[in-house]
Parts: C-alpha cells; structure tokens; sequence
C-alpha cells in the first residue's frame, strides 16, 4: 500500500471522495432512491479509480527499478511491457538514454584501452633513445676515453636528445589534437611561400645527401601557415629519407575552384603494398622504416590535414618511388 502515502495520489482521493459527498447529497434531496445509485455509483468509481491507479504506481515502480538496474550496468533489461499507455512516451525516452548510455559506456572502454596502448606505445619509443643516452654516459665517465671519443659520444647524445625532444614535442601536439583544442588560423596564403616555409628544415640534410627537390606550385591555399608547414615537412622528411644519395623528389601544386592540390614524389623504394593501409597509422613503422623512425611524423601530418578540412592520401608512382596527395577543399556558398 505504499501508493497510498502518495500525496497527489490522497489528493486525488479526497477530490474525488469530496465530490462523490456532494453529488450524493443533491441527489438524495432530490429523490432518495436516487440518492442511494449515487452513493453507489461513486463508490464503484472509486474503487475502479484506486485500482487503476494501483496498477499504475505499481508499473511505474516496475519501470523505477528497471531504471535503477540500466544505471547499475544490467544491459538485459526489456522495456517492450512498458510500450502502451501513458507510459509509452517514457518507454521511449528511456530507451533512447538506454542506448546513449551504452553509446558512452563502449566510447570510455576503448578510449580507456586506446590510452593504455598509446602510453604503452610512448613509453616504448622514449625508453630506446634513453636507453642509448645511458649507455653513453657510462662510456664518458670512464676515465680512459680519449678526447675524440669523448667528442664523438658528445654529439651522439646531442643527437639523440634532440630526437626525444622532437618526439616529446610531437606527442604534445598530437595530443592538443585529440582534445580538439589547436584553434588553427587559416588565412589564403600562397602555395610558393608555404611550400618554401615547408621545404626550409631539409635543405641541408638533402643537401647532405646530394638529392635534388624540383617546385612546381601555383595558386593560393586557405589553411593554417604554420600548421600546415608542419605536416608538410613531415612528408618531405619521410620522402627524403627513403630516398637513396642523389635521388630526386619532386612538389606540384595546383588551384581549382574545387580544391588546392599538392603532391610531394620521391624516387626511392615505395611503400611496401602491406603498408599501404597503414601507413598514417601513428606508431607504425613501415618495412623498410629507418631505425629512427618513431612512426608520428605522418601520423601528424594527416591530423593536421585533416582537422583542417583536407585530405591525404599514399600510393606508389607507377615506376618506382612513393606519392603524398594533398587536397584542401573550397567553402561553397
């Protein structure tokens, strides 16, 4: 009988009682048989007033538990028995908050392992380069080393700081990523100054190698400068070093009124068909990926694209070498 120490279910009662009181009383002034089929008239409407609204509380106590069991994980619950009457609309509400809850609940379970695997993944990439800087340092501290050993293990551990600076920098930006929090700055900037801007980090180390870069660019392009110099040095490092000393690579762009588009080529080995499919897959290491290769610089390279509107995309040139093709779309009114 809890339903009756519901007070709007009381209210509704005395209401009802209240009038019941009266009406009878109208009609017994009027004629005292009449008055007796009112009495018992509005009993009877009582009773089936208190039955009915029994059954009610008593489904919708139902429904309060089922309620209770979703919010505490069960996923088998049926709420089909709730779908007609009043409770219909509320059946239906709930089964979408259902959904969206188990929606959420698979979304927090794989970012949960995603963050697992990525720390997994980050801690493995700085243990090697740390890894190498302690074995280092052991060699220096040892009294014999000569002043060109010392120097050349110097440099060797400048270097492989400056890879784990590189990669701690990356992984930050990868991150500013993820939680949607770069508020790029797109301005129409031309395609011969972000392609200067994008190709100035590997001058020297192409030079080094005595490869060759041709430029072919025309046109402008609304993107973030800064940004999208980024991702494409990024490529232009992956291109140069799977190329061979002496190679060649190559940057066309080209403006439509449907898009920018921007290729970056190299003549060196491709990419193997097995990685094709994952090649912007972060922390993936190609097979023919360098010992230095962390697998985010083309990671990178496609979540700046891509946050940015555009699109990238890997194959091979039909003779030898690999291509980038980069698209950054027009607004349309």
């Amino acid at each position: 009988m809890k339903w009756m120490r519901n007070p709007e279910v009381i209210k509704n009662f005395l209401a009802m009682a209240g009038i019941s009181v009266v009406g009878t009383a109208v009609a017994a002034v009027w004629n005292r048989d009449f008055g007796v089929f009112t009495l018992l008239l509005c009993l009877f409407l009582l009773l089936c007033h208190g039955i009915g609204t029994r059954g009610r509380y008593r489904r919708i106590a139902s429904f309060s538990l089922d309620i209770n069991r979703i919010l505490h994980g069960k996923d088998q619950v049926f709420l089909e028995k709730y779908a007609e009457g009043e409770l219909g609309v509320l059946q239906n509400e709930v089964y979408k908050m259902t959904v969206r809850l188990r929606e959420q609940k698979q979304q927090l379970l794989d970012d949960k392992a995603y963050l697992a695997d990525s720390l997994a993944d980050i801690s493995h990439q700085l243990r090697t380069p740390l890894t190498s800087i302690n074995l280092l340092v052991s060699f220096l501290s040892e009294p014999e080393v000569s002043s060109e050993r010392r120097l050349e293990l110097a440099r060797e551990l400048y270097r492989l700081l400056g890879r784990i600076d590189w990669l701690i920098t990356s992984l930050l930006k990868m991150s500013k990523l993820d939680a949607e929090t770069v508020l790029f700055t797109k301005r129409i900037v031309s395609l011969r100054e972000l392609t200067e801007k994008a190709v100035e980090p590997v001058l020297v180390p192409m030079e080094l190698r005595n490869q060759q870069l041709a430029v072919d660019v025309e046109g402008n392009v609304d993107c973030d400068l800064s940004w999208t110099c980024e991702a494409l040095t990024n490529i232009l490092k992956n291109c140069m070093e799977h190329t061979p000393d002496g190679g060649h690579l190559e940057i066309r762009g080209r403006e439509n009124p449907v898009y920018v588009e921007i290729f970056i080529r190299d003549d060196g080995k491709g990419i193997a068909k097995e990685d094709l499919p994952h090649i912007f897959e972060r922390f993936y290491k190609g097979k023919n990926s360098s010992e230095n290769s962390y697998g985010i610089g083309l990671a990178l390279s496609r979540m700046i694209i891509v946050n940015q509107g555009g699109t990238i995309k890997a194959e091979n040139n039909p003779i030898k070498g690999a291509k980038f093709s980069i698209r950054f779309y027009k607004e349309t009114v």
